[in-house]
């Protein structure tokens, strides 16, 4: 049964290491696995010695029985699986009785090899005096060789890769799990698990490229901050593209998992990579740049700036940076920086403080997330309307004297109140406005597209709290007309949720200095990824998202960065300028803020993958 529960709000139970110790003897004789394993390495023996110091020294005694040595140790038996594909031969195995195991790659005709070490309960501190949970899995990769006696060892390695950045695949596996992968980022996948989640959310977790061959890659991903299950893969992609793979960890219900599997597959399509053409990904990214803050701040360096200097080869620059400790990895975990608070609490704040705008003149230099939105407009001045949203939900009177200022009345109240707006004209006569709604527990806001060539107007009511956390946001669109002298509104046409954006790529720059690509994932989910200084993309992470058709190429875009920042996010795309304007709201202890956001576009490139969504049965 699909878990309807987004991964980011589960409550995974924290195994012990005597719990995870306990459930792994289940390992000690070897994988499951529903495809056929092989018997290929049957009664071989060889070392695999690697470029970091590990030797593994294996004997193969049938199709699922070994034993080993590492670095020369004593010999400890183990059950194993394996899957060949093309030249190539994956098996995997754990090490009874010491939470960690191996999953190794040997290409039978050049002898390169390449190994992932995995292992639970690794107390690795991540700062704030915090370590990762016990039943997270780590890993650590070594390159190197399989040694045969009388042949001189191969000089080449398999290495990092950037070569299938941008690119997307759906995998059916033969387990009848069906999955969504978007290899976005150099050290993260962007996954839609079609049959695990009910809600088709997209997800993200750090993850490994290596390239073996030219149509031979590993694909190796940590679920981080969720369930901590750990996934590696061969992927063949010559024709029809097929995988070879391995998991292992934990899943919501606290089982085991530990299995091979095999899987077919479609490219569903290919985003553009913005790095120097000499960059090739081979040295990896373990730390971001001091100016990349992915939460909220969505920075980049100063392009303008590293132009100035002849560019660095970046695979070279990365040879001068320290050497990552074992298992380290770029990973973002987000809510562990982010407070709790309370409804109460929150409500509390806001009535200490609430500002809109920056609470500064119309005039004053735009805000950090503005620098790029489109201009005021004061096409709202001089009008009376009301807007009337469908099923009971809310009518406001409108009076509108001034640029910046107007008038809002609820229908059923006599009371007229005075607020601060900002408006843009997103498309010719189509009007973006926002605005505080005041007196509101929990604080309110209204982000409202009205089209004045037919009367149709769109809201995002905004208000703080979730169930989960009284300063992160709450949004839904409603649906509904302008009414006013001489608009004869549709009684039945609305504007409409919409899966056009579904698939897109596009960067956002704020600003000169602020640049991240949105990419939306599924009908209801979004991530957005930071560039490095050289345009690699880097670090992301993604929420739930709502996307709404106003005209052709004019869309609503709305997304709270869910257990990250809490922090609502609020645009009208109009794709034919490549211009996003609009508004962000937040909450925090120092209270509610409604502000401007505003960027210029890319188009990065479209994925093919709207059949794979919609209602079906499962």
């Amino acid at each position: 049964m699909a878990m309807n529960i987004p991964m980011h709000r589960f409550k995974y139970t924290n195994l012990t290491k005597d719990q995870i110790a306990q459930r792994l003897k289940a390992t000690e004789a070897g994988p499951k696995s529903a495809s056929e394993t092989s018997d290929v390495l049957s009664g071989k023996s060889f070392r695999i010695i690697t470029d970091k110091g590990l030797t593994l020294d294996y004997q193969f005694r049938s199709k699922n029985q070994l034993t080993f040595s590492e670095n020369g140790g004593s010999r400890i038996q183990a059950g194993y699986g394996a899957l060949t594909i093309k030249q190539g031969v994956l098996f995997a195995h754990m090490v009874p009785g010491a939470q960690k195991g191996y999953n190794v790659y040997v290409d039978l005709e050049t002898d390169l090899a390449t190994v992932f070490e995995v292992w639970f309960s690794s107390g690795m501190s991540i700062g704030r005096d915090q370590t990762v949970e016990d039943r997270e899995v780590q890993r650590e990769f070594y390159f190197g060789y399989r040694e045969v006696a009388g042949k001189q060892p191969p000089e080449a390695r398999h290495h990092l890769t950037n070569r299938i950045e941008g690119k997307g695949l759906y995998w059916k596996q033969d387990t009848g799990v069906e999955i969504l992968e978007y290899y976005i980022s150099v050290i993260s996948v962007n996954f839609v698990e079609i049959t695990r989640q009910a809600d088709y959310l997209s997800f993200c977790s750090p993850s490994d490229y290596v390239m073996l061959s030219p149509n031979l890659f590993i694909h190796s991903r940590s679920e981080a901050e969720f369930s901590g299950i750990y996934t590696m893969q061969v992927m063949d992609l010559f024709g029809a593209p097929t995988q070879a793979g391995v998991r292992l960890g934990f899943n919501e219900k606290d089982e085991l998992e530990y299995y091979m599997f095999r899987g077919d597959g479609e490219i569903v399509g290919q985003i553009a990579a913005l790095e120097p053409f000499d960059q090739h990904g081979r040295n990896g990214m373990v730390a971001q740049p001091a100016a990349a803050k992915p939460q909220g701040a969505k920075v980049q360096a100063k392009p303008d700036v590293a132009a100035k200097a002849p560019p660095a080869k970046p695979d070279a620059a990365a040879k001068a940076q320290p050497a990552p400790e074992k298992g380290q990895r770029t990973t973002y975990r987000p809510v562990r920086s982010f407070t709790h608070m309370t409804d109460d609490q929150m409500h509390e704040a806001a009535l200490k403080s609430t500002t809109a705008f920056g609470g500064v003149s119309p005039d004053a230099a735009p805000q950090t997330m503005s620098g790029n939105a489109l201009p005021f407009t004061d096409k709202l001045v001089g009008k009376e309307f009301t807007l009337r949203y469908d099923h009971g939900g809310p009518v406001w009177h409108y009076r509108v004297k001034e640029k910046y200022k107007l008038s809002y009345r609820v229908d059923g109240e006599n009371q007229w109140r005075e607020v601060d707006y900002r408006a843009y004209e997103g498309d010719e006569d189509l009007i973006w406005f926002s605005h505080i709604l005041l007196d509101t527990k929990p604080r309110a806001s209204a982000q409202i597209a009205v089209d004045l060539t037919n009367g149709l107007s769109t809201c995002i009511y905004s208000h703080m709290g979730t169930p989960y956390y009284g300063n992160e946001t709450t949004y839904r669109a409603i649906f509904g007309v302008m009414e006013m002298p001489g608009m004869n509104p549709p009684l039945y046409l609305r504007h409409e949720h919409t899966y056009d954006l579904v698939g897109q790529g596009i960067s956002w720059s704020y600003s000169d200095q602020m640049t991240s690509m949105h990419f939306f994932a599924s009908p209801h989910s979004m991530s957005w990824t930071i560039f490095t200084d050289n345009q690699t993309r880097g670090m992301q992470w993604s929420s739930p998202c709502l996307m709404v058709k106003l005209r052709p190429g004019i869309y609503i875009f709305c997304q709270n960065e869910e257990a990250c920042n809490g922090a609502e996010m609020c645009e009208l795309f109009n794709l034919n300028l490549m211009r996003g304007s609009g508004f962000s709201y937040n909450g925090s202890a120092r209270g509610v803020s409604l502000s401007l956001v505003g960027a210029l576009g890319r188009n990065i490139g479209k994925m093919d993958v709207t059949k794979f969504f919609g209602p079906k049965a499962r």
